[in-house]
């Protein structure tokens, strides 16, 4: 910055100015300044920058991997906030991997992101000690793990959500409803059964034997879970699946078995991942609001950075529900 201030005849403020657009300079200086920069071959280095004013608008996240659309489409809501808030985004895949998750925690500290989201802590939890190193750095966890520190928390209604799907199919008409359960370690998952449970009993609806299976979240879990329902003696007349991922396998399933929805048999998922709007045909479901849940963690970052002294937040998004055709109406 200094040669170019140096070639162009100005101060190396008058510079900055002009490099960060932040105070008026006249046309003409500007066009020296510029050319000046071009023949230097010049770049603000953004390092140099973030050491000056203690601020990288840098924010870290770690997540694990899936194939599941859902985590994508999380991942998109927080870039766009990012983006607009004028923030960069750094995602570290974990892989569910504690020491991976560790060593991309630290990395990310180190390199001093001005906040870090987290979600991946239903298998693992982030090194307390780690993160007690970088006390100044805001964090937000972004799933239910119970952890006892400094993090805001942000979390979907889950067991409102597995009653409202359930209630749904109830008030069609329905009284054999089996239920795909996402993997019992994980929160969400556990709740939204107990949801689907508590809307059974309030019905005064049995749980046939067999109606419940575990599955995993994925689409071949959900594949894999409706066959095991397609071989019961009744069978079902509706499924609620945990999530939508396991509904695309749940369609495959019975494709397979030459049955139709909801003729033979009615399917309600969860999330509202985009594709459940183009599927065969479309997908009622429990809409989680994934955008929202990514400006709300950013926004969460921004104001803890702004204002580090407020106490811990926990923050719950409702879910509802999104009426489409695989529900009919016995």
């Amino acid at each position: 910055m200094k040669d170019v201030a140096r070639l162009a005849g100005v101060s190396t403020s008058t510079v900055s100015h002009v490099i960060n657009n932040n105070r008026f300079v006249s046309d003409a200086v500007r066009e020296k300044i510029n050319a000046a920069i071009q023949q230097l071959n010049y770049a603000p280095s953004a390092l140099a920058r973030s050491l000056k004013i203690k601020q990288t608008r840098t924010i870290g996240m770690l997540l694990t991997a899936s194939s599941n659309p859902f985590y994508a489409e999380v991942v998109r809501g927080v870039e766009n906030s990012c983006y607009q808030r004028g923030y960069s985004l750094v995602l570290c895949n974990t892989e569910g991997d504690e020491d991976r998750m560790n060593r991309s925690l630290e990395t990310l500290l180190q390199k001093r992101v001005d906040g870090l989201l987290i979600m991946c802590t239903e298998s693992h939890l982030p090194s307390a000690e780690i993160l007690n190193r970088y006390p100044t750095i805001p964090s937000v966890m972004m799933d239910w793990a119970p952890f006892e520190g400094g993090s805001d928390i942000i979390q979907d209604n889950s067991l409102l959500g597995g009653e409202q799907a359930t209630a749904y199919l109830i008030s069609r008409g329905y009284t054999r409803i089996a239920c795909i359960a996402g993997p019992q370690d994980k929160t969400p998952a556990r709740m939204r059964l107990d949801g689907y449970k508590q809307a059974m009993a309030s019905a005064g609806l049995p749980i046939l034997p067999g109606y419940i299976v575990e599955s995993d979240f994925e689409f071949q879990g959900g594949y894999n879970a409706m066959n095991q329902l397609l071989a019961l003696n009744p069978l079902p007349q509706a499924v609620f699946t945990s999530n939508d991922a396991m509904a695309v396998g749940v369609y495959h399933a019975l494709y397979q078995a030459g049955l139709s929805v909801p003729q033979d048999l009615a399917v309600i998922g969860y999330d509202n991942i985009e594709l459940a709007r183009y599927m065969t045909p479309p997908l009622t479901t429990i809409h989680q609001p994934k955008d929202e849940l990514g400006a709300l963690a950013i926004d969460t970052i921004i104001k803890r950075l702004t204002n580090p002294g407020i106490s811990k937040q926990l923050l719950v998004l409702t879910p509802e529900l999104i009426e489409r055709a695989s529900v009919g109406e016995i």
